[in-house]
């Protein structure tokens, strides 16, 4: 027996390396044969719409873990993991996504990104989203606050893309979709975006509807600029049409005498009651100063600059917004041009005919009435008179021949009489001026033409020096 013991505690120490050697072949076996295992699980699961899934195998055990967007998925998946074969057990750890209830979406657009937010119902559809997002808003920046959550309507994805596409034509605001309920809120990028948006609204999938739109459209704007130097009168901005384009492109020409008329306005929606009914005095109210800027802002008027002499700048100031549609605002802030130096008679009598050969006053047909497009020039008139005030100066009325004898000679006296009083209005003397009918006795042309009788047809300034 006691041999016994010395023979096997000179072998026993031995089983130890042997043993050794087992576990590192069973450790070196087991590894690759875990990992195939994990390979084949998640193979399985190729197919399956899953978030945050995770493996971890030992031995043939399975723990798995991940997020599922439905019951029936969530099922599908362990049983695919279950089905691998050499697996013998799963550890099941998945759960459903938290169900959002009422399932919100949101994109808001400020001045520097666009921040979506909210839920989306799955990693295919989130990420759809993104790709839209960058591409159709230009280079902008886009940030994904968006969560996955169970819970969204039918054509979810169609109704999101959509409102995408509307977030492109703001210039800052949000759209918010809560279950099939969408809603809008900021300031178009462009005029016109506003309705653009609205008429997409229409095209929402089936079910959905607008709950509110609050959508502002920008200022729409009108700019008309009076350049002395230049010698122009610059038209930027918008008008409504085609047909109220033309009318005020005309209405310039006619009230800017002597000013090239540079016409640079686009046609646009948005325009407000009453457009053309404001635009057009206003544009004669421009005309009257020596330099001067009339911006239109929706239903507001602007007009600043030098008007040629006080009563001018009263008359402008007091005026011009009794003429505009209800609910417009004049804002005027109309000074003085500082006066021009005196002249001379002769030096007047040449400024005034000057002015004179550029254009006429006109008046209505037939009558003594002034036409509202000649005001501009009797103000430079005004102006002329003021710098010689040691003259005297006559009025002449002329007609065509058209007409009774005595029609016209009555008519010749009437006008000249109107426009005298324009310059006595205006603070100048009434002794100074002498108004005289000539009717048709002094023609420049022939009356057989109508451009004939149009340059017969007009009022003459006649300097004489005073006693």
């Amino acid at each position: 027996m006691h041999g016994l013991f010395r023979w096997s505690s000179k072998w026993w120490p031995g089983t130890i390396p042997l043993a050794v050697l087992w576990a590192l072949a069973a450790w070196n076996s087991t590894l690759p044969l875990e990992a195939d295992l994990a390979a084949r699980a998640n193979a399985a699961l190729r197919d399956t719409v899953l978030d945050k899934a995770r493996m971890a195998v030992a031995g043939r055990d399975v723990t798995f873990a991940a997020d599922a967007f439905s019951e029936d998925g969530r099922r599908s998946a362990v049983a695919s993991v279950e089905a691998v074969p050499g697996v013998r057990l799963v550890d099941d750890q998945t759960r459903l996504v938290p169900e959002a209830k009422p399932f919100a979406w949101s994109a808001e657009r400020d001045v520097a990104r666009v921040t979506l937010g909210g839920s989306s119902p799955l990693p295919a559809i989130k990420n759809r989203l993104l790709e839209a997002a960058r591409a159709g808003l230009g280079g902008t920046e886009v940030v994904d606050l968006m969560n996955l959550s169970r819970g969204a309507p039918p054509r979810f994805d169609n109704a999101a893309l959509l409102l995408l596409d509307q977030i492109a034509k703001l210039k800052d605001g949000k759209v918010t979709l809560s279950d099939t309920k969408v809603s809008l809120s900021g300031m178009a990028r462009d005029l016109g975006g506003r309705e653009a948006i609205a008429a997409a609204l229409k095209n929402l999938p089936e079910g959905f509807s607008v709950a509110a739109n609050e959508v502002k459209a920008p200022p729409y704007v009108f700019q008309a600029y009076k350049d002395p130097v230049a010698v122009t009168v610059t038209l930027t901005g918008y008008v409504p049409d085609n047909n109220v384009h033309a009318a005020i492109a005309t209405a310039a020409g006619r009230k800017f005498l002597r000013e090239k008329v540079v016409d640079n306005l686009k046609a646009s929606v948005g325009a407000p009651a009453g457009f053309a009914n404001a635009v057009v005095p206003a544009l004669g109210a421009l005309a009257r100063l020596s330099t001067g800027t009339l911006v239109v802002s929706d239903r507001e008027v602007k007009l600043s600059g030098d008007a040629l002499y006080e009563a001018a700048a009263v008359q402008i100031r007091a005026g011009l917004g009794k003429d505009f549609p209800q609910g417009w605002q004049f804002k005027p802030e109309v000074s003085v041009r500082p006066a021009a130096a005196p002249v001379d008679a002769t030096v007047c009598q040449q400024l005034l005919a000057d002015l004179l050969a550029k254009t006429k006053i006109r008046f209505e047909s037939g009558r003594a009435t002034i036409d509202p497009d000649s005001v501009a020039l009797l103000d430079r008139l005004v102006e002329t008179a003021m710098r010689c005030p040691t003259v005297n100066i006559e009025i002449a009325g002329h007609t065509d021949a058209d007409g009774e004898v005595a029609f016209n000679q009555d008519l010749s006296e009437k006008r000249a009489q109107a426009v005298t009083d324009y310059l006595v209005k205006a603070g100048l003397s009434a002794s100074r001026f002498t108004p005289v009918g000539y009717g048709s006795t002094q023609p420049l042309a022939g009356n057989d033409t109508e451009e004939g009788k149009a340059q017969n047809r007009r009022i003459d300034f006649v300097v004489r020096k005073g006693e």
